[in-house]
């Protein structure tokens, strides 16, 4: 089985730009690469799960996303932080033109793309994770059965804060300011899962 940390893509991984598709726009935020590479060194693998409602709305097309992802992991992998797979919704259920405009199932808070990921990995939910900086994307995560932690990047301060001042009870298991808190909040938990298991097997029975 394998370890899955779920991320979404503009706001959580790089800067929120309107419609990004052009690699010369895309900027990394602060201490992602970092972050990322802190996850795969536990032992996770780091899937993106993206809406991409440009491609739906004519803006740009499915070849400039993908060409967009093989330039991110280009850079990603100086850093030892290589995304394992990248999974997209080109589809809007409104604004979309032609073919892409539909209701699908991959598009967050649906988890088809989580699913596809399926096709790929033997995923353990009881040690995944999704990340996101809205809500959608812990939507995403909790509706595949996975904890779902709230990024403050991106939209992420300001839907907490919100939340905070309604006195509602988030959606998401946690908040972190950064992807890198998120990170650390991820070790830290299944560091205690670890020490769980050895505590119920105290002599290291198999």
């Amino acid at each position: 089985m394998e370890k899955i940390i779920f991320l979404d893509r503009d706001g959580t991984i790089n800067e929120e730009v309107n419609y990004l598709h052009r690699t010369e726009d895309l900027k990394f935020l602060p201490g992602v690469p970092e972050a990322l590479r802190l996850l795969k060194e536990a032992g996770f693998k780091l899937v993106v799960v993206t809406n991409q409602a440009g491609v739906a709305r004519g803006y740009y097309t499915c070849a400039d996303v993908e060409h967009l992802h093989a330039y991110m992991n280009e850079e990603l992998k100086k850093y030892g932080a290589e995304i394992d797979a990248f999974y997209y919704c080109p589809h809007h259920p409104v604004q979309g033109i032609g073919i892409y405009k539909k209701v699908c199932q991959c598009r967050k808070p649906g988890t088809g793309m989580l699913l596809q990921a399926e096709e790929r990995f033997r995923i353990d939910k009881a040690h995944s994770y999704m990340i996101g900086d809205k809500l959608l994307d812990v939507e995403a995560g909790v509706n595949y059965g996975v904890p779902g932690i709230l990024v403050g990047t991106g939209y992420g301060a300001d839907i907490n804060r919100e939340i905070k001042e309604k006195g509602e009870k988030p959606l998401y298991d946690f908040y972190a300011e950064t992807l890198m808190d998120a990170a650390r909040y991820i070790r830290a938990r299944e560091g205690k899962t670890a020490s769980a298991v050895l505590i119920s097997r105290p002599y290291g029975d198999k």
